[in-house]
């Protein structure tokens, strides 16, 4: 063919239905004799539950069921991510609550309005415990407060000392960096419906896996995986924190299978912003730096609050790990970490997922060397970035980075926000004394991307009518997949993209996948398709050979779409011609491994003024340049990062989930949790340069991550940037007007001490 749709901007496939309403959401789903359900939560953060009388409940007209934990006939829910035992949980609480939203009993009623009335009913007796809501405390003490019968509701994992860690040292950085709860807030939050009427128990789950979903709600229920089928209908974003199956997936499917009636749940607004959450960790770090701005070492303990039964939270640390050293050629790395159980929700996964913590870190102790050392920050950054020709390397921590051109995403960031200008803009503000406080902060990131697993399934097949369909095991909750997909089958092999069907997320339909998590669907299950595509063309090219009385190394797709003889302009056939040329289908389905994960990087910055007497930051420019090597769709990339920067500055400026000491949420609607508009935002310059990756044939990386990453820091780097004439070294996030107003009245003083912590 002449040329290459790959690497072009076209439009979403997927955006005529979204905008038109006319995807259908697992809370759209209406099957005959639908049931709805509707959970009971515990208003207490620690308690034992001494009695839970569910009697006028299940009288009243038009419920079908309450049950508790004695009658769901579930035990146990299978861990998504196993760190012990006593972390488990049943899909309803039994003898003890453990944070505020745990759910307690389910009504399923004809609907949802006499399920509620119904749950009103329920009477639920609880003993009130002490809470823990002190992370940095029970590591310290390692108090079994949550989990008496496990000695500990603490866990510490501690490596190898790092001999002579930071002699080569003139001077050691210490700070400490506190990474803020946020919630995830979906625009759909979770919703599951169980209808156990066929031969198979079909689930429609919002999920981002529809196979690792069908493998833990199985286990759970004491089913083998093929009498469950889980479809992930259209899905309203899930950036993590829909990777698998949740307890109450579970209690649903329980209780439709006890009905023999489908039921459906959705969670609401407040359920979400209570149970839904991520991030919360706090760094204590130390960098060690010589006199002519060369990191040398670097020492973290990261102290994690993993919330009341801890999983996936208590795992992200080793990510984190791995990336500590960031985009620096730091040779000697220390990095502990401890975790703990508290009355918090449970920690999940959140866009980044331990890479934003390594980041922030990094970036933040980066602006502390420079600012103690004297230096640009821009030039601090240059002279300890790892070298291109260094590459493929692995850092102290482990990280096999494949390939980097840290300063050239740096250089075009600079370039883009006229760096040099923005900083004689802020020298001439603060010589005139000027209130409003011009801050210029940068971050230059990388992070891993498939970080888990690097095989994924499809499958491409032509059919007698000539269109084409593909499947793959990845599931798109909002990041373009259909249309990057078909790109991949419609450049391979000619076929126009509207004739291409794509199929996902139903595991009747798609033998087996990962699904999404680690910005791994282009690399992974792009490269699945990619080589799928190339088994389909080389049947193809023999099947046509014979047609056309050549020889099949000198077929090939024409411009047209055919495939013809090379340089025989009258010599083709069209794919209907082909397919049909067997009675075999000329399909491939096949799994595809690639040869490792893959590390975009980037650098971004930000562009405020600070008001030194109200404490209000005002966003005014925000550059992005990302590196995700080779570009499928750059619209798709772009808008990737429109919504990565979009998230980070909103985890840096506004997002905090706030408790009481008792345990009690207080950021349980969008009025209380500060949930960003586009009104929040100044308008963004997205840029990327591209490096491609040898580990896959595609030389792509993973995109929808990347720029959430990169902005955090670049916001927080630049609104302590407006204020370090006046002595300020740091505020922690989120940098809300009355923390910066507060920094602003404290400044001057001697900062507090840091006391490092002990594991």
């Amino acid at each position: 063919m002449a040329g290459s749709i790959l690497g072009t901007e076209v439009i979403r496939r997927e955006d005529g239905t979204l905008l038109t309403g006319e995807g259908l959401y697992t809370g759209d789903m209406r099957p005959d004799g639908l049931l709805t359900a509707y959970f009971v939560r515990s208003p207490v953060a620690h308690g034992i539950i001494q009695e839970v009388d569910v009697g006028a409940a299940a009288e009243r007209p038009g419920v079908a069921a309450v049950h508790t934990a004695s009658t769901i006939g579930v035990d146990q829910v299978k861990p998504r991510f196993p760190l012990d035992p006593h972390f488990s949980r049943g899909p309803l609480a039994g003898n003890r609550v453990r944070f505020v939203g745990e759910p307690v009993a389910m009504v399923v009623a004809e609907t949802l309005a006499v399920a509620q009335d119904a749950a009103d009913l329920i009477v639920v007796d609880y003993e009130p415990l002490p809470a823990s809501m002190d992370a940095e405390a029970a590591i310290a003490n390692g108090e079994a407060v949550l989990f008496p019968d496990r000695g500990s509701d603490s866990m510490i994992r501690t490596f190898d000392p790092v001999e002579g860690l930071h002699d080569g040292a003139d001077r050691i950085i210490a700070g400490r960096i506190v990474h803020n709860r946020m919630a995830v807030v979906p625009m759909e939050t979770d919703a599951v419906l169980a209808d156990p009427t066929g031969d198979q128990l079909t689930l429609w789950v919002s999920t981002q896996g529809a196979h690792n979903t069908r493998a833990g709600i199985a286990e759970s229920l004491g089913l083998e995986a093929d009498e469950v089928r889980v479809i992930a209908p259209w899905v309203g974003g899930g950036f993590g924190a829909k990777g698998g199956w949740r307890v109450e997936h579970v209690a649903v499917a329980a209780a439709a299978r006890q009905l023999g009636r489908p039921v459906v749940w959705s969670e609401t607004r407040a359920e979400n912003l209570i149970s839904m959450q991520a991030r919360d960790q706090v760094h204590y770090a130390r960098l060690g730096v010589t006199d002519e701005g060369r990191m040398v070492s670097l020492e973290v303990v990261a102290l994690v609050d993993a919330g009341a039964y801890p999983g996936l939270g208590g795992i992200l640390p080793m990510i984190t790990r791995v990336m500590a050293s960031g985009v620096y050629g730091i040779q000697q790395v220390q990095f502990d970490y401890g975790l703990a159980a508290t009355n918090r929700a449970p920690l999940g996964a959140f866009r980044g997922a331990g890479r934003p913590q390594a980041t922030l870190t990094i970036e933040r102790m980066a602006d502390l060397a420079a600012a103690e050392l004297d230096i640009d920050p821009v030039e601090f950054r240059r002279r300890n970035f790892l070298a291109p020709e260094s590459f493929p390397l692995v850092t102290p921590t482990g990280g096999a980075y494949d390939t980097g051109e840290y300063e050239k995403a740096l250089d075009r960031a600079c370039e883009l926000v006229g760096y040099e200008e923005l900083r004689a803009e802020q020298a001439a503000g603060r010589a005139a004394g000027d209130p409003i406080r011009l801050g210029i902060g940068l971050s230059s990131y990388v992070e891993v991307t498939a970080p888990t697993g690097q095989e994924e399934h499809a499958t491409v097949e032509v059919h007698p009518d000539g269109s084409a369909t593909v499947s793959v095991g990845t599931s798109s909750h909002g990041q373009g997949h259909e249309t990057a997909f078909t790109m991949i089958v419609a450049d391979r092999l000619g076929i126009d993209m509207d004739r291409i069907a794509f199929v996902q997320s139903d595991t009747a339909l798609v033998a087996r996948g990962s699904g999404t998590g680690g910005s791994r669907s282009a690399q992974l299950g792009g490269s699945a398709i990619h080589a799928a595509s190339l088994e389909v063309l080389a049947i193809a090219r023999q099947r046509a050979a014979e047609l056309l009385e050549a020889s099949a190394d000198d077929i090939v797709v024409t411009d047209e779409g055919r495939l013809g003889v090379a340089g025989v302009p009258s010599a083709s056939v069209e794919w209907s011609e082909v397919a049909a040329a067997s009675d075999e289908p000329l399909r491939v389905e096949l799994d595809h491994t690639t040869d490792g994960a893959t590390f975009p990087f980037g650098t971004h910055i930000c562009v405020v003024e600070v008001d030194t007497e109200t404490g209000m930051v005002n966003l005014l420019r925000f550059v992005a340049v990302d590196d995700a090597g080779n570009l499928l769709n750059p619209l798709i990339v772009a808008g990737q990062q429109h919504g990565g920067v979009a998230s980070g500055i909103g985890q840096a400026l506004y997002e905090h989930v706030v408790y009481d000491a008792d345990g009690n949420p207080l950021t349980t609607g969008l009025a209380d949790y500060a949930m960003p508009s586009a009104a929040e935002y100044c308008d963004f310059t997205v840029d990327s340069t591209i490096t491609p990756t040898h580990l896959n044939p595609l030389g792509v990386k993973g995109i929808g991550e990347a720029a959430t990453i990169g902005a955090t820091p670049a916001v927080q780097n630049a609104v302590i940037d407006a204020l370090s004439d006046l002595g300020i070294r740091h505020i922690d996030l989120p940098l809300t007007p009355e923390r910066v107003w507060q920094a602003i009245q404290s400044a001057g003083g001697l900062p507090p001490g840091i006391t490092w912590p002990s594991l």
